[in-house]
C-alpha cells in the first residue's frame, strides 16, 4: 500500500516547522519527513564570499532531483539517506540521515508547491501562511540561535531575496493547496485540520489523488 504524501509549503517562518513537528509527534512511528532545506546544492567548490551571495530562496538553489528521487524510493518502500547540509558554510558535510518509509512521508519546505514534479507526487497539499513581519522575526530568531548568523545579516537577506523570491514563487503556490493555514493561528487547531485530512487519506488508501499538475 503506497504512503500518503503530505506537502507542507508556505514562507520561511510562517509555521511550517511547527505544525510539521505537531504532525509527528501525533503520528509516531507512521511517518517520516523530508525537509527541502536539506536538499540544497553542496557549494563546497565555490569560495566563502561566493557562497554568501547566492540566492537561497530561488528553486535553483535546492537539489529537485534527488528530492524527487528519494521520495519515490520512499513511495517504493526503500530507506533513504538524506545528505546533512551545514547552513554555516553552505556545504553538505559528507554525513547523512537514514529515512524509512512510512504510512505518511511529510515533506516540508517553502518551495514544495512550486515544484510540478513535487505537486504531482502529494495527496494532500498544505500552505501556511503569516504576514511578512511575523516571518522576519522568526526567522531572524531561528538563524541567529541555530545557523550562527547576525541579525544585520538576516535583516540584508530577508530583503535582498527572501521577500522578492516569496512574492514570486511562494506566495504564488498558494493555488495549489488544498490546505490553507493561518500560521498565527491556534496550533491545536491546525493540527486538528490537518489530521482530519490525513485521517481521511489513510481510510480511502489505496485510491490516491495528485494534487497538482
Amino acid at each position: 500500500m503506497r504512503s500518503a504524501v503530505l506537502g507542507l509549503a508556505g514562507g520561511s517562518g510562517a509555521g511550517k516547522t511547527t505544525l510539521v513537528d505537531g504532525l509527528t509527534s501525533r503520528l509516531g512511528d507512521d511517518a517520516s519527513v523530508l525537509w527541502y532545506d536539506e536538499y540544497y546544492h553542496d557549494l563546497a567548490h565555490l569560495p566563502v564570499e561566493q557562497r554568501a551571495v547566492v540566492n537561497y530562496d530561488h528553486p535553483d538553489s535546492l537539489d529537485e532531483a534527488l528530492l524527487v528521487d528519494h521520495l519515490d524510493s520512499l513511495l517504493a518502500g526503500r530507506p533513504v539517506d538524506v545528505p546533512i547540509y551545514d547552513f554555516a558554510t553552505h556545504t553538505r558535510t559528507g554525513r547523512t540521515r537514514r529515512v524509512e518509509p512510512r504510512p505518511v512521508v511529510v515533506v516540508d519546505g517553502i518551495l514544495v508547491l512550486a515544484v510540478p514534479a513535487l505537486r504531482r507526487r502529494l495527496d494532500l497539499a498544505v500552505f501556511v501562511d503569516a504576514p511578512a513581519e511575523i516571518r522576519l522575526a522568526r526567522r531572524m530568531d531561528r538563524d541567529v540561535r541555530e545557523r550562527g548568523r547576525t541579525t544585520a545579516s538576516v535583516q540584508a537577506q530577508f530583503e535582498a531575496t527572501v521577500a522578492p523570491m516569496h512574492e514570486a514563487f511562494v506566495g504564488p503556490s498558494a493555488t495549489h493547496a488544498d490546505l490553507c493555514l493561518d500560521g498565527r493561528g491556534d496550533l491545536a487547531a491546525n493540527l486538528d485540520t490537518v489530521m482530519a485530512a490525513v485521517d481521511r487519506l489513510r481510510s480511502d488508501r489505496p485510491a490516491v489523488r495528485l494534487s497538482g499538475s
